[in-house]
């Protein structure tokens, strides 16, 4: 019996491309948004825009592989994604260092920021932070990112990065400490160094 794709999980949509390649375009409408979004925040907006294509091609071409336990298929495009930046950097195509990257993407001052003082103490302790993500090593520093801007849970890194969720759990750990170290290098007695822990 035939079911409209929007009926479909991810995960079915993509078995049933396996007889009728079209149907992957179903996958290519529901996330090209957020892949491109991914993209475009660790290289740039016309940079994003040439990968895109190549992140849905190998997803295209290597779709047999997806496992079809998990439901939604986003951590798994991350993944791929993950790996054509990583690749475009090694060949030098990626333009834009990525502190600068960071900081273009930090958040603005809230309107209930406070006082101009403490608007600037916040943005200062932001791009102290960006500074400090960015020095970390790649693996950690891509799976800080994954769960602080793509929001996803342990179990959804673990799917995007091929990696067991211990794994996870460790290079979060030791990139959240090492961003505390740095942040608390700058103001040793404030007791005022951010937290990145987040319940999951």
């Amino acid at each position: 019996m035939y079911r409209p794709m929007i009926d479909l999980t991810d995960a079915a949509v993509i078995e049933q491309s396996l007889g009728d390649p079209e149907a992957f375009g179903a996958i290519f409408d529901r996330h090209v948004r957020s892949v491109h979004a991914y993209l475009a925040r660790r290289s740039n907006t016309q940079a994003a825009e040439g990968l895109l294509g190549e992140v849905f091609r190998v997803a295209f071409e290597t779709r047999e592989r997806f496992q079809p336990e998990h439901l939604s298929c986003l951590p798994w495009l991350y993944g791929i994604a993950a790996n054509v930046l990583r690749q475009d950097f090694r060949t030098g195509r990626r333009q834009g260092r990525i502190a600068d990257r960071l900081r273009e993407v930090r958040p603005g001052p809230s309107p209930a920021a406070g006082t101009p003082e403490d608007q600037l103490a916040g943005r200062e302790l932001v791009d102290r932070a960006v500074a400090a993500a960015a020095r970390l090593p790649e693996a950690d520093r891509e799976t800080l990112l994954l769960f602080v801007w793509e929001e996803l849970s342990y179990e959804e890194i673990a799917t995007a990065l091929g990696v067991p969720i211990g794994t996870v759990r460790s290079r979060l750990h030791r990139a959240r400490t090492r961003v505390r170290e740095q942040l608390t290098d700058h103001h040793p007695n404030d007791g005022n160094s951010p937290s990145t822990r987040r319940t999951t």
